[in-house]
């Protein structure tokens, strides 16, 4: 368990790629802080479903927030343009081995699985986690730009057509999010 942790230490120093291509100082974020961001945004969403009477595994939902980038400390942080390189289904291979690897020494089982439920969005609660990880890349632009940062605006196309697969009271909670989003980052252009 120790080398597991020790290599996952790395995810706090590994910088979010996206934000050095577009010459924001290194240290803006990393790994570790979005996936901070994630689990919080997820388990807000998870506490507003559930007190609409929505069963939801909490546990669940912070266990593949916390480990939904772990292949990152092998892989790196892949920027999306990596995709139009290697192709999509090369990137899942190797951050699916990545982490395979990573988990190898601990109980892979338990960890493989919720990772495969991330990746396929199989469950409401892998679902919401990729919500979350949306909403916080936004809520993470739009304090850039409230700090001042410019050039950030290709960031914003994954809110033009999200598809996070939910549907109902979930799809609701999520879109109601969305939208504050979106005011507030049009409101600090019109006052800006």
């Amino acid at each position: 368990m120790l080398s597991t942790l020790i290599e996952l230490q790395r995810l706090k120093r590994l910088d979010r790629t996206g934000w050095i291509l577009r010459g924001l100082p290194n240290g803006t974020e990393s790994v570790a802080s979005h996936s901070f961001g994630v689990s919080v945004t997820a388990m807000l969403l998870a506490d507003k479903l559930i007190a609409q009477g929505i069963v939801v595994n909490v546990e669940k939902v912070l266990r593949i927030a916390l480990l939904h980038d772990w292949a990152e400390v092998r892989v790196g942080d892949m920027p999306r343009t990596a995709t139009f390189y290697f192709g999509s289904e090369a990137r899942k291979q190797a951050e699916t081995a990545a982490f395979s690897d990573i988990v190898s020494e601990v109980d892979e089982g338990v960890y493989a699985n919720l990772y495969n439920d991330y990746e396929r969005r199989e469950s409401l609660e892998a679902r919401l986690v990729k919500a979350a990880d949306v909403l916080d890349l936004l809520v993470q632009v739009l304090a850039l730009e409230r700090a001042g940062a410019r050039g950030l605006d290709e960031f914003w196309e994954v809110a033009e057509k999200p598809e996070f697969n939910l549907d109902g009271v979930a799809e609701q909670i999520v879109q109601e999010l969305l939208r504050s989003i979106l005011k507030a980052r049009s409101e600090l252009h019109d006052n800006g």
